[in-house]
């Protein structure tokens, strides 16, 4: 984006009326070192955040140890939406928080990879899927049918049913240029979609331990019933961490689901409007940019400790790594909390959301039932 912008900007007139001072530059000059001090205050700007989500991440983590069934993720994210409902932080520490609640969940996941093998992941993967695909039908239908009922435009319900059914924000933001959603309702949907996102967070691991729920079947729960990543890592870790492993296959695995949503949304807008056949067939040619990088990166972590390439002594130090960068992620978004866009997003887009949260959890549990897998 930042090239996109770079070709956009006009020439500075100085430029162009002093084309030989460009031309000669000063004798010793090293015009080469300019990238490097640029990047300096980009790399101190992240400082403030960052220190503020770390300290948040260690009494989070220190939580968690004095009460196990919160776990320290779970407290993090506590945590930073107190802070934020009594004091939402400044422009000095935003990207601090944003690069930590992005980057550092990457990253977490990433590691979350040493704990697996490719084995492992095509069992779990493989399996799930009939509950991947049976909850994500019944979610798309009802975002549809109670849509329409609650009077909501269609192209939110569309981004609250597919951030609902498949991976929540990430999900809105590939959907929402596919069938050229307003910028309004892609805040609605993200909103809404976060709103129920820390819900689960906090009751779905209270919810397992009621209905005496194995690790395996928590994870699998957890990976199609959450929504964002950093929630289904969030809840699943907090279950305990083979739970977590479980559940983050399931869920990178639902997340590849957006790739035929997408494609099956584009062929709709060109049949509903021509006018954009040709932004949708650019849609098609960029659609291998919907896998994420650190889902490559999970995989060839995994791949490594198949292979043995990961000592057995080092495992138990990257799981509690993993779960220390999964605290820093959740504290920072829960500091990134807008209660006031939360407020503003009105009643029925909530109310769409919820029914959908209920739908999506009651479904998968009960495909669960049926498959045997509870």
């Amino acid at each position: 984006m930042s090239e996109d912008l770079d070709r956009t900007v006009p020439a500075r007139p100085e430029a162009e009326a002093q084309p030989e001072a460009e031309a000669r530059p000063e004798t010793g000059a090293r015009p080469e070192a300019a990238p490097a001090r640029a990047s300096r205050p980009a790399v101190a700007a992240l400082v403030p955040g960052l220190a503020l989500v770390l300290a948040l991440a260690v009494a989070g983590t220190a939580v968690g140890k004095v009460f196990p069934l919160v776990g320290g993720p779970v407290a993090g994210i506590v945590l930073g939406v107190l802070l934020a409902a009594l004091r939402r932080p400044g422009a000095r520490w935003r990207p601090g928080i944003g690069f930590a609640s992005t980057r550092v969940l990457q990253a977490s996941v990433v590691v979350l990879g040493s704990q697996l093998s490719p084995a492992q992941m095509v069992q779990v993967g493989v399996g799930s899927i009939p509950v991947l695909i049976g909850s994500l039908v019944v979610c798309l239908a009802a975002a549809y049918g109670i849509g329409r009922w609650l009077g909501i435009a269609g192209d939110l319900r569309t981004l609250i049913g597919v951030g609902t059914g498949v991976c929540g924000a990430s999900a809105i933001a590939a959907t929402a240029p596919v069938i050229g959603a307003a910028g309004v309702e892609v805040a609605y949907a993200v909103s809404t979609i976060f709103l129920f996102n820390i819900a689960a967070v906090l009751t779905f691991p209270l919810l397992g331990h009621l209905l005496g729920m194995s690790q395996h079947s928590f994870g699998l729960f957890a990976g199609t019933a959450v929504n964002d990543t950093s929630s289904v890592v969030a809840a699943a870790t907090s279950y305990g961490r083979t739970a977590a492993d479980h559940a983050v296959v399931v869920k990178l695995t639902r997340s590849l689901l957006i790739i035929p949503i997408c494609l099956g949304l584009a062929w709709l807008v060109r049949r509903r409007d021509r006018a954009a056949a040709e932004a949708t067939a650019r849609t098609r040619l960029r659609v291998v940019r919907l896998v994420p990088g650190f889902l490559i990166g999970f995989l060839l972590m995994a791949t490594a400790n198949g292979l043995g390439f990961i000592p057995a002594a080092a495992h138990h130090g990257l799981g509690e790594l993993s779960v220390f960068l999964i605290t820093v992620a959740l504290a920072a978004t829960g500091l990134s909390t807008d209660l006031a866009a939360l407020r503003r997003t009105g009643p029925r887009p909530l109310v769409l959301g919820a029914c959908l949260w209920v739908v999506v959890s009651v479904t998968s549990l009960v495909l669960q039932f049926l498959t045997g897998s509870l």
